[in-house]
């Protein structure tokens, strides 16, 4: 396969002609740069620590607890090409996709209490204690849930931001290093 071969002393209009010949010769399951499809899928992780409760389990999840989560965000698009921008070369800036998530997600839930509105009994107690972090939620707070929280919450925000079809695919959260749980945008939509 013939690779795109590109110097350093080439201009940006001579870089831009070089890689549009190279991509109309190129196969088509080769990545593409930028033209509108998804042809790149990029990943950031994040980690925080919760606690929280399954009322109605069968087991040890019915008791207060907690875990050192994970969360991975997976974005897919094209990759910018757009020479002498700080994001040339990317789908989005690996610092950008965290500043995101940490706002909306991560921050809000790191050292906080994830309680379903339906568990009363922790809900009442919670609320005696001043000051404390509880973030109470519409489901009970599973991994699955969270995850599925956690897309909806930013699948708004990584869309098509950048010019070069972005767009949410994937959110991964690990609640122990073995178990984890996917909300995928396909599953979703």
């Amino acid at each position: 396969m013939e690779k795109l071969k590109v110097g350093a002393g080439d201009t940006a209009l001579r870089r831009r002609r070089r890689i549009a010949s190279y991509n109309a010769r190129r196969p088509s399951h080769d990545f593409a740069t930028n033209t509108g499809t998804p042809t790149m899928r990029i990943t950031r992780r994040l980690e925080f620590d919760a606690g929280h409760r399954i009322p109605n389990h069968q087991s040890q999840c019915r008791h207060l607890h907690g875990h050192r989560y994970s969360l991975e965000i997976t974005l897919g698009g094209g990759v910018i090409d757009s020479a002498g921008r700080p994001d040339d070369g990317m789908v989005m800036d690996f610092s950008e996709v965290k500043a995101i998530a940490r706002q909306h997600v991560v921050d809000l839930w790191d050292h906080a209490f994830l309680v379903w509105r339906g568990d009363g009994s922790v809900v009442d107690f919670l609320a005696t204690l001043p000051g404390h972090k509880t973030v109470v939620l519409d489901a009970v707070p599973t991994a699955e849930n969270l995850a599925r929280i956690a897309f909806s919450i930013l699948d708004p925000l990584y869309r098509d931001s950048y010019g070069n079809h972005l767009h949410l695919e994937r959110i991964r959260l690990y609640e122990t290093p073995n178990c984890w749980a996917d909300a995928v945008r396909e599953d979703l939509t």
